[in-house]
């Protein structure tokens, strides 16, 4: 005996397809252009099923679309395991679930894997934009649910999921706040977890600076207590480069240590930094960073490293001292090494350098040179240099003449060793674009930068920057400001249009107020919270009782509320109120224990003349409460009676 299929309303199945559709949405800017085709036709072919009232498709056809999906998947990323492939099949999946669905329990199915999958959106971004594509798709899952429960109109049905999702706001609040914060993920991430974070690397090339710069994401905001400094000392240090084989840059990985290594002079600025993950061991730090960051070390660069990568946003305390001397006592070892070039490398350019030092006398005599050189030789900054080839310094110089600011700080530091100055490359960010809204300085990564440190004797490293030679008005103005007219500026960096640039800015404030009172409320924050409400973080006794006390207070208000809306909301119970309101007025109220039956024999007793109209209206009111019979129509009769019932007072 075969089991009878209840089908699913036409309306669920709407709900099903709006639901997959939102849920898939924000996933197609993180997976391969081929999976988010492949889902669009997916949801299309579903859409064309239920406007011609198509049957669903048969289990073969199933098992070939499954199969042919999970290859494909398996031949782009290589496995089956990780958050990439994972995702990518949760996405087939639902589509796959929503095209066989052919019964009830398949819509609660569909519903667990469209909520599974709008979690899987944080694995990307915590963003405040990501948490409400989440929402709307938890809303369209859940509407998706009240339409099996309630007909009506799709207006009704989406009131009542998002009633529901209100309801659980309170008891998602209390659990946020008083859950015990546990650093890092309750499971392992999968390896490639942090695989989409940008950020500066640990070596330069042409091109590789050039092409973070095309990005207008955020790589960290600064807060100052007080004005923040100007433009010409906004450099935020990553990684230093003091290795060059011919074509790239890299670090030495010095020895770190417990403070950093300089002399302090001049004025101290103090920020509070937010940086966002990159997956990289490095803080990017205002030039020079003091002591006092936590976890953090030093190296004899005066870079700013931690023992772990920064995979989650970071934010901080720190101290900048921009005029600090550093360097003074640096080894022998080390300004050799500054001076190391692969030979036969950039003949013209080691030739040039040579030239310089003949003609200068001291160290700063050949920078200046070399700096009046660069400028007057024209060379044109652009984000859109023409590749080099061997001698990439030779080519750019005497070439090309067209760079971004790895082609200035590498050419400029191999011009200096051939004259013998001990010089280094730095990699970072400088610049930064003050919020009108939050008063925070935002450095994005479209303001990474190269620059050059070199050693002079007495003064120890001294920072040039051979870009601000040709281009002055990046270190002023930011890139926008200076690539040459005509060339394209990436989108949201330096626009002109105002509108464009509020709307950006108060985004960027909502977003940085998500970051810093929903995303950073971590241990300390949460430690200190508690504090203030008079209980202790690590007594877990008194964390369970006010947990579950306030929970339970919770689900009470809730339960009373709902009780008292149903009664309030029922037109039914409505009007047979203002007939008990009406008797009461008479002195019949009636009692606590009477039903509609008894009180109207009462009522009929204690006023003849009334006894079988009362009998009536109550006879039709319990039909309609207790009975199987439509409402419709029979409302309004009950409605006509009441209205035309009238009795006086004794």
């Amino acid at each position: 005996m075969t089991r009878a299929i209840t089908p699913i309303p036409c309306a669920t199945q709407h709900w099903m397809l709006a639901s997959a559709a939102i849920t898939i949405a924000p996933h197609l800017f993180h997976v391969p252009p081929w999976l988010g085709a492949l889902a669009a036709m997916l949801l299309l072919w579903h859409a064309v099923r239920l406007h011609r009232r198509l049957t669903p498709p048969g289990r073969p056809i199933l098992i070939v679309l499954t199969m042919l999906a999970v290859a494909a998947i398996l031949v782009h990323f290589g496995t089956l395991l990780g958050k990439g492939p994972g995702v990518a099949l949760l996405i087939v999946l639902l589509n796959l679930k929503l095209l066989e669905s052919r019964e009830p329990r398949d819509v609660h199915v569909f519903v667990l894997l469209s909520f599974f999958l709008q979690l899987s959106l944080f694995l990307d971004t915590e963003s405040a934009l990501t948490a409400l594509g989440a929402l709307a798709g938890a809303l369209c899952a859940t509407a998706t649910l009240a339409s099996r429960q309630r007909a009506g109109s799709a207006r009704a049905q989406l009131r009542l999921a998002a009633l529901l999702l209100l309801q659980a706001i309170p008891f998602m609040v209390v659990f946020f706040v008083l859950f015990p914060r546990i650093p890092g993920p309750l499971w392992g991430l999968p390896k490639d977890a942090y695989s989409g974070l940008t950020g500066l690397s640990d070596s330069m090339a042409p091109g590789s600076i050039s092409q973070l710069s095309q990005s207008a994401e955020i790589a960290f905001r600064a807060a100052f207590d007080g004005a923040p400094p100007p433009p010409a000392q906004r450099y935020w240090r990553g990684p230093v480069l003091s290795d060059f084989d011919g074509r790239r840059w890299t670090d030495s990985r010095p020895a770190t240590q417990a403070t950093p290594d300089y002399r302090i002079t001049g004025p101290v600025f103090h920020y509070t930094m937010t940086l966002e993950p990159h997956n990289r061991p490095w803080l990017l730090t205002m030039d020079f960073a003091g002591p006092g960051i936590p976890n953090a070390r030093y190296t004899r660069d005066n870079q700013v490293v931690r023992r772990d990568p920064v995979n989650h946003r970071l934010r901080f305390d720190a101290t900048a001292y921009p005029e600090a001397i550093t360097g003074l006592d640096a080894s022998e070892h080390r300004l050799a090494r500054a001076l190391r070039l692969p030979p036969g490398s950039n003949p013209r350019t080691v030739a040039l350098g040579q030239a310089l030092a003949r003609q200068a006398r001291t160290p700063a005599a050949i920078v200046a040179a070399a700096i009046d050189w660069m400028r007057q030789d024209r060379l044109a900054y652009t984000l859109q240099p023409p590749p080099l080839g061997v001698h990439t310094a030779d080519e750019f110089l005497f070439e090309t003449r067209r760079g971004f600011c790895e082609h200035f700080a590498g050419s400029f530091a191999i011009l200096m060793r051939a004259a013998g100055v001990p010089t280094r490359v730095v990699t970072g960010y400088q610049g930064g674009e003050l919020n009108p809204y939050d008063g925070t300085l935002v450095v994005r990564q479209s303001d990474a930068h190269a620059w050059t440190e070199v050693w002079l004797p007495g003064r120890g490293w001294v920072r040039v920057d051979p870009t601000a030679a040709s281009a002055p008005t990046r270190i002023d103005g930011g890139l926008a400001a200076a690539l040459p007219d005509g060339e394209p500026v990436p989108f949201m960096v330096g626009t002109d249009l105002d509108w464009l640039r509020n709307l950006r800015d108060r985004w960027e404030f909502l977003n940085n107020a998500w970051n810093q009172w929903v995303l950073g409320y971590d241990q300390a924050r949460q430690r200190d919270l508690l504090s203030r409400l008079g209980l202790r973080r690590n007594d877990w006794t008194e964390l369970a009782t006010a947990l579950f006390g306030i929970t339970a207070m919770l689900f009470g208000a809730l339960l009373w509320w709902s009780h008292r809306q149903a009664r309030t909301n029922d037109p039914l119970l409505r009007q047979w109120q203002r007939l008990e309101a009406r008797l009461a007025r008479a002195g019949l109220a009636r009692l606590p224990s009477e039903g509609p039956a008894d009180y109207a024999m009462r009522v009929a007793r204690a006023a003849p003349e009334h006894g079988p109209e009362i009998r009536d209206i109550a006879r039709l009111y319990a039909e309609l409460r207790y009975g199987r019979t439509p409402r419709r129509g029979r409302l309004q009769t009950l409605t006509e009676k009441i209205n035309r019932f009238t009795i006086r007072r004794p």
